[in-house]
């Protein structure tokens, strides 16, 4: 069967600068019937292994070091049986949440990681934290599709109102590193809804 993209919404708390606040985060699978890619295995690592089923997973893959997001990696990646990647970045917020435990790779610019046919690009995006990383799949599927994480929303760009983030560079990162893949690109998001690259080109 072809590559597909499967989507999962699990609920929980993101916690930072002595804050608490309740999100719903995206959860994206990437792959065939026989192996797949986890994107952000956020908050309900049972509901993503029942997704997963008895698939192999070739990787975990985190967009950015917030716990939101990274917080059950270990955990998942256990069940899973499967490595992690995570910009070098963002090692001072995986510590954080992870004292004890290192991802397992390294995910760099420009890196790429391949299954089930498709070829996902690592772009390097920094600004909502400063290994922010978005994920680029130029061809396999209907359109190009880019998983941008909590870089850019419907709506414009992700939130910069604490530490580790600078809204100068992840606007810049945009414009520079998101902006120019071609406009029918579809965004998938950390949060929220689906977007494309023409509509958020034209909104910022």
């Amino acid at each position: 069967m072809s590559a597909r993209i499967e989507h999962l919404e699990t609920s929980g708390v993101f916690t930072l600068d002595g804050g608490s606040w309740e999100v719903d985060n995206n959860v994206w699978i990437v792959g065939d019937d026989d192996e797949c890619v986890v994107i952000d295995p956020a908050h309900d690592v049972d509901a993503i292994s029942n997704q997963v089923g008895e698939r192999r997973v070739v990787a975990i893959v985190l967009t950015h070091g917030h716990d939101d997001h990274v917080a059950e990696a270990p955990r998942a990646a256990s069940f899973l049986g499967a490595p992690t990647y995570l910009n070098p970045g963002d090692l001072a917020l995986w510590r954080l949440t992870h004292a004890d435990h290192e991802p397992t790779h390294e995910l760099w610019d420009g890196d790429i990681i391949k299954v089930a046919g498709l070829t996902i690009e690592a772009i390097h995006t920094p600004g909502h934290t400063p290994g922010s990383t978005c994920l680029f799949i130029r061809e396999g599927l209907d359109t190009p599709v880019l998983f941008s994480g909590d870089t850019l929303f419907q709506g414009g760009p992700g939130a910069t109102g604490r530490s580790y983030s600078n809204e100068r560079v992840i606007k810049d990162s945009i414009r520079r590193r998101i902006l120019t893949l071609p406009a029918e690109t579809v965004v998938h998001t950390g949060h929220g809804p689906t977007t494309t690259i023409a509509d958020e080109a034209a909104a910022l």
